[in-house]
């Protein structure tokens, strides 16, 4: 059996850390002995990009906000569907990520925190959509394992009635608010809509070979 090697620790503002362990050929970010990500399994990252993409009338050249950076999935997959008038700005609020993005993991970020494109923040998500009116077309939110606030207890502002009204004020008329979850939230639904957001909740494999576990990834058009 392969046995898996601690790569590193990084710490988190008002939450647990995290570590980042090796297995084999494939990296894994766990919080505790929750796995957060792989790079295994990138399907429903990818698609949070790609599908959030597929409904903007303009995708060619949206200006995007992605909270937070992971594993760069969701980023790489946004650069290579736009053009160069795109603008990503990605809020990531623990630096050690970054960190890991430029050491251990530089093969699999592949030079996408350095596109011309990407302005980077080190900060929390919910600063940059409060900074901003109508500025976004898309705020893509990949923060935590769902509107549950399981990596740091700060997050579960962004799914509250108040953080769900700022993403509407930071959006564009037409704008689309995307939210990855491992898992489905009936009552975070409801609660979407009555934010006044037109909401598309799909279904998502983990893996983008059509395999592994369900995600949930909430679309949500401001109207």
């Amino acid at each position: 059996m392969t046995p898996r090697e601690l790569i590193g620790v990084a710490e988190v503002p008002g939450g647990p850390p995290l570590r980042l362990v090796r297995h084999g050929r494939d990296f894994i970010i766990m919080l505790d002995r929750n796995e957060l990500m792989s790079s295994r399994m990138s399907g429903s990252e990818v698609a949070l990009a790609t599908m959030t993409l597929e409904r903007l009338a303009d995708p060619g050249s949206a200006r995007l906000l992605i909270g937070g950076y992971g594993m760069g999935f969701t980023l790489r997959a946004a650069l290579a569907a736009t053009g160069p008038k795109a603008q990503m700005v990605v809020a990531e609020l623990v630096p050690g990520i970054l960190d890991w993005a430029r050491g251990p993991m530089a093969d699999l970020a592949a030079g996408c925190l350095d596109d011309p494109r990407v302005e980077l923040r080190i900060e929390d998500v919910g600063a940059s959509i409060g900074a901003e009116r109508a500025g976004y077309d898309a705020i893509l939110l990949d923060v935590d394992n769902g509107p549950d606030g399981l990596t740091r207890p700060g997050n579960d502002g962004l799914y509250s009635n108040r953080g769900l009204s700022r993403a509407r004020t930071a959006l564009r008329p037409g704008g689309i608010l995307a939210i990855w979850s491992a898992g489905a939230d009936a009552a975070f639904s409801r609660r979407v809509k009555q934010a006044g957001f037109d909401v598309d909740e799909v279904r998502v494999r983990a893996r983008e070979n059509g395999k592994g576990p369900m995600h949930t990834i909430w679309f949500a058009r401001k109207v």
